[in-house]
């Protein structure tokens, strides 16, 4: 079944072209014209996808997407913006957006990015462990030594790669390519296996491998 997206953005003629493209490509639209009213509709039912504008008046983008993520929406979210320094990219997968379209953009491009998070979130295998660290993939849910640990989707995401290839190195450049794509930042790999290590609270279970990448050894 085609994927139900929740479409924001304040630009009335914006909101019409998005709604129109995605409903020819089979996708089921839902159009809000600001932050409560996406939050109101993602109350009434979860959307499979968002597509948020970040310049909204009275409650910007990226404070729908921390409300959303703050919620349990896990959906994936692309930010459209106007600004595309690094910091503004940053803060966007910070308030948990998967990914970052700079306006103008071509709706060709916006369905592709689409079609690549959707690939990255096909549904998981059953409880991956290395030790007493336990992730359910599904869940996303992680436990070490029976102490639940809080993570960020993108966290549970990378620890669920370095734990499917345990004891063999991950590369950053791998990393990116099947978690981040295009919405990569500078660093962002080393930034994530950093907050990594401290919730784990066990530096050495996730080693750097000099230039290359990281490996996960139990």
């Amino acid at each position: 079944m085609c994927p139900r997206i929740l479409v924001v953005d304040d630009d009335p003629s914006v909101l019409r072209m998005l709604a129109r493209s995605l409903t020819a490509e089979g996708h089921e639209v839902e159009a809000a014209a600001d932050g409560g009213a996406a939050l109101a509709a993602v109350e009434r039912r979860a959307p499979e996808a968002v597509i948020l504008d970040v310049a909204m008046p009275d409650m910007d983008g990226l404070s729908v997407c921390r409300r959303l993520r703050d919620r349990g929406l896990t959906a994936p979210v692309v930010l459209l913006t106007a600004r595309d320094t690094v910091a503004d990219r940053v803060a966007g997968l910070e308030a948990g957006a998967d990914d970052y379209l700079v306006k103008p953009f071509a709706v060709e491009e916006l369905l592709a990015r689409l079609a690549a998070i959707e690939r990255r979130g096909q549904p998981r295998s059953r409880a991956l462990s290395a030790g007493s660290l336990v992730l359910d993939p599904l869940a996303r849910e992680v436990r070490r030594d029976g102490r639940a640990i809080a993570l960020t989707p993108r966290e549970s995401e990378l620890l669920e790669l370095l734990l499917r290839h345990a004891r063999t190195v991950v590369t950053r450049e791998r990393a990116i390519d099947e978690l981040w794509g295009s919405a990569a930042v500078d660093n962002v790999v080393d930034r994530t296996v950093m907050s990594l290590r401290r919730k784990l609270g066990a530096p050495e279970l996730i080693r750097t491998v000099r230039g290359t990448g990281f490996v996960l050894e139990p």
